[in-house]
């Protein structure tokens, strides 16, 4: 298989230049996002990136997910998944950022620098794994990543249209030989499926549970794979899809509700109140439950409440099963207060905060025996180790056990089969919430009433250089500018149960601003007082924050 890497660069001329007017792009936890006019590119090198990657790995699979997720129909992007599902290792990322910048000219001799420094062969196999989600341009997109694998001679299998928790998953099954499950689409739905139906039993209704549920597409793949579900949920859930053939994200999805607070368009005008509605984002990675009561009143339950839901689940079978295990969850800085409080005073699990990003709370949440992780807007999982799975299996045997022990280890077991531990991924974390709110007996209106959120605000102060921001522990402290956090906690000691910080975006030269408080007034000036400091003190421009504006 000797090849020459001038090949490499005479395909990049050919047929996927990079202009020099084209700005230098950054890879991030999201992988590459721009307009999708800019990523011709990006995507070819980001399939030669896959190979070397694969060759790194000693020949295991590498994903190639071709999409934008929440952004809006006309962006685009490119990720990569790592042999276990998880996302590309950090150095690595920086490969893939400068691999990306350099010029046409430079490509050939960035290839040998990356397989020379990280001891590639590329005369060694390669196996990468595509899809891409329903953007109208993901088809033209991924053609250029093909086309990136087969300048490197690696071996590609194209999965055509699907989520990215499916190539999370299908990556996964194939780098551990099959024992995470079967690598195709069917595979992924039959061992949902059937895990699902095991928990459920013959039950369809309990308590104030019913089994129906209006589930927003989000105009996007999410919405083609979960009409698949409907077909085969054989009654057991009742789920009745719209926005599936729209433009992807646009006043609809996760984003769209969790951000503004109220219900996607395109629901059914005639839904009866307080009826059980979802959506996911475009990708379908995120989740987010709502629901709209008698009086007209929206209320959101995001992935604060998924996580508290999953979590008290997990703890009471935990301990019915008997199994001695360390639980813990993880949450990132916007997770709501009153959220955290109630994990820690009323489900005694214990709380780790990480930077905001999935990897990082992943990664965290690999420090526990069962690590629940979830972002507030609704993406996240569960992982279990595999000491965790194994002593939880013996159990679920164990005869010297009573038979409560070895039914809830056996529950256990399901729900651990019920799970897409590689990744956010929308559909098992909606069959999950369904699985639990079964198994409670609950509405949503039990699961709303189980605390109070506190009142909260996110807000953007525009500044003239991101960069000179520096914040520390997980980001809820800001360290520079020099004297800003002392007189962010001048302003916050002013409000009950007040909370605020700082952090710089990693795509444009904005600050975020998050602020909550005991009351909404409260919260309101709270947020603006700290946008305020910000603007004066870290170079604001523009128009000052005004109250209005919130």
């Amino acid at each position: 298989m000797t090849f020459n890497l001038r090949q490499v660069y005479a395909f990049a001329r050919e047929y996927h230049q990079k202009r020099d007017s084209q700005k230098e792009i950054q890879y991030g936890t999201a992988g590459f996002r721009s307009h999708a006019d800019n990523l011709d590119y990006v995507m070819y090198r980001m399939g030669l990136l896959a190979v070397l990657r694969s060759r790194a790995k000693g020949g295991q699979v590498i994903g190639v997910m071709i999409t934008a997720s929440h952004n809006p129909e006309q962006d685009n992007g490119v990720k990569l998944v790592d042999p276990m599902g998880e996302m590309l290792e950090q150095s690595w990322e920086r490969l893939a950022t400068d691999l990306v910048n350099v010029s046409d000219a430079d490509l050939e001799g960035q290839i040998a620098k990356i397989s020379t420094e990280q001891g590639i062969d590329n005369n060694e196999p390669a196996k990468v794994y595509v899809g891409m989600d329903t953007r109208y341009h993901s088809p033209q997109l991924a053609k250029a990543v093909l086309n990136g694998i087969a300048a490197l001679k690696g071996s590609v299998r194209d999965f055509g249209i699907v989520t990215t928790p499916m190539l999370h998953y299908f990556v996964t099954c194939s780098n551990t030989d099959l024992a995470y499950g079967l690598p195709t689409e069917e595979g992924y739905m039959t061992k949902l499926l059937t895990a699902f139906k095991r928990i459920r039993g013959n039950t369809f209704a309990k308590g104030n549970y019913t089994n129906k549920v209006f589930y927003d597409g989000a105009n996007g793949v999410g919405s083609l794979k979960m009409l698949g579900f409907v077909r085969k949920f054989d009654g057991y859930l009742d789920v009745k899809v719209f926005n599936s053939n729209g433009k992807i994200n646009f006043n609809c999805g996760a984003d769209f509700v969790k951000t503004n607070q109220r219900a996607p368009h395109g629901i059914p005008e005639d839904l009866e109140p307080n009826a059980r509605c979802v959506s996911v984002d475009g990708d379908a990675d995120r989740v987010v439950y709502y629901y709209t009561d008698e009086d007209g009143v929206f209320h959101l339950l995001d992935g604060d409440r998924i996580a508290t839901l999953i979590a008290g689940y997990l703890k009471e079978l935990v301990e019915k099963c008997g199994v001695e295990l360390e639980m813990g969850l993880v949450q990132t800085a916007y997770a709501n207060g009153a959220s955290t409080d109630y994990i820690v005073n009323q489900l005694k699990v214990p709380v780790a905060c990480a930077p905001t990003g999935v990897k990082h709370l992943h990664h965290k949440a690999l420090d526990y025996d069962v690590g629940v992780y979830f972002e507030a807007n609704g993406h996240g999982t569960v992982i279990y180790n595999a000491e965790a799975k194994k002593r939880i299996a013996a159990a679920s045997k164990d005869e010297s056990l009573t038979q409560e022990q070895r039914d809830a280890a056996k529950l256990l077991l399901s729900t651990i089969d019920l799970t897409n531990e590689t990744v956010g991924d929308a559909i098992s974390d909606m069959l999950l919430v369904e699985t639990v709110l079964h198994y409670r007996g609950w509405s949503l209106q039990d699961w709303f009433a189980a605390y109070a959120d506190l009142p909260n605000v996110l807000m953007k102060v525009k500044v003239e250089d991101r960069n000179v921001f520096t914040t520390t522990d997980d980001e809820r402290v800001c360290v520079k500018p020099e004297g800003l956090q002392d007189a962010i906690n001048e302003i916050v000691a002013k409000y009950p149960r007040g909370r605020s910080f700082v952090r710089p975006s990693g795509t444009e030269d904005v600050v975020r601003v998050y602020a909550e408080s005991e009351t909404k007034d409260g919260t309101l000036q709270l947020a603006l007082e700290v946008a305020n400091v910000v603007f004066d003190r870290a170079g604001g421009v523009g128009a000052r924050p005004e109250l209005a504006k919130i």
